[in-house]
């Protein structure tokens, strides 16, 4: 794999490493992380028929992170000669009920399916449904793009598979401190209220105003749409001159703020920040319309849910962390463009196959 060939990579994601890291290693499995980072091993068991998933996910969004995890499931599955079928359900970001009518549909059928993959709209909008799904017996449910479990709940699913967005929070916010320095006033481009956004958007707002004297001038929530990031964009240029710097909570509102502070002749103003370093941002990166943003290893929890069903086949889920966490850097558009396409060539190394 790349991490393993290129000492760029190598030394770039040890210099990276944030402090809150620890709780993450101490949640997960080392040596399954290291199967997820390694080229893959296929299955020697005889598999005799294929193994029949269900993915209920927001895939319709402007974001490529539900499709690229997606086919980097797939892609390593190939590779570990596991036969499989996949059923999706597919909504955008703010269909909350659209997902409520999937779960109903999956738990009605519920044999059909030996595996369940939920990407929820929003965690806690949807714990009712994830509880619903982790109660069945029929089926392994596994969440994507979330991983705090709640100990009240009755029923938790088998696995999680994500990026902590703590951790994204803390990097950047360390990264845009030793860049901007002391005393900088910006703005929020939020998501949906919950665990999502608080970490993503209330973290960093609180870490760069502790760390750095930094002022939140406003907060607007863009409900995770590209029009959301445009509408806030446009509303803080006009009443919050002042603001330097814009974060945005997730790719969509980022490709919509983007896009007002270009209709407004801002771009050299406004210091604009993402958040995940999908394939779109990367482009506005190098570009350098965006100037930050956290930079998932966007394959790895692809490639560990596919090792996940490799490991139940193999009668090994003990050794399935409950929640796995995937690499996550900050990328910035003042990196060299060969640094930044030897982290996308390792980000996306199954999911940009075609």
């Amino acid at each position: 794999m790349i991490l393993q060939k290129n000492t760029f990579l190598a030394a770039f994601f040890a210099l990276s490493t944030v402090s809150g890291i620890n709780h993450a290693i101490a949640a997960t499995n080392i040596s399954f992380n290291d199967t997820v980072s390694s080229d893959s091993v296929p299955i020697t068991e005889n598999i005799t028929s294929p193994v029949n998933i269900a993915l209920i996910y927001p895939s319709a969004d402007i974001s490529d992170y539900w499709v690229r995890n997606y086919k980097a499931m797939v892609g390593r599955l190939e590779e570990l000669n596991i036969p499989y079928t996949i059923k999706e359900y597919s909504s955008l970001q703010i269909e909350h009920f659209l997902q409520s009518k999937y779960v109903d549909e999956v738990t009605e059928n519920a044999k059909d399916f030996d595996f369940v993959i939920f990407g929820p709209t929003e965690l806690k909008i949807q714990s009712d449904n994830i509880q619903k799904l982790s109660k069945s017996d029929e089926f392994h449910t596994f969440i994507w793009a979330f991983h705090t479990p709640d100990p009240t709940w009755d029923h938790s699913p088998d696995a999680w598979f994500d990026f902590s967005s703590a951790q994204g929070a803390k990097a950047l916010c360390d990264a845009l401190i030793q860049k901007l320095g002391n005393d900088v006033y910006f703005a929020l481009n939020r998501g949906i209220p919950g665990i999502t956004d608080t970490q993503r958007s209330q973290l960093f707002s609180d870490c760069v105003e502790q760390k750095a004297d930094w002022l939140n001038v406003y907060e607007h929530f863009g409900q995770y749409q590209k029009g959301g990031g445009s509408d806030g964009a446009h509303l803080i240029i006009k009443n919050f001159p002042e603001v330097a710097l814009l974060h945005n909570a997730n790719t969509a509102m980022t490709i919509g703020a983007i896009e007002a502070i270009k209709d407004e002749g801002k771009l050299d103003d406004i210091f604009v920040t993402g958040w995940g370093g999908t394939a779109k941002e990367i482009e506005k990166i190098k570009s350098g319309e965006l100037n930050a943003t956290p930079m998932r290893m966007s394959d790895d929890a692809g490639v560990a849910t596919a090792e996940a069903i490799k490991y139940y086949l193999q009668d090994r889920k003990d050794e399935v962390p409950n929640i796995y966490l995937g690499r996550i850097t900050v990328v910035t558009s003042d990196m060299d463009v060969s640094q930044i396409n030897a982290l996308s060539v390792e980000a996306f190394r199954y999911s940009s196959k075609q």
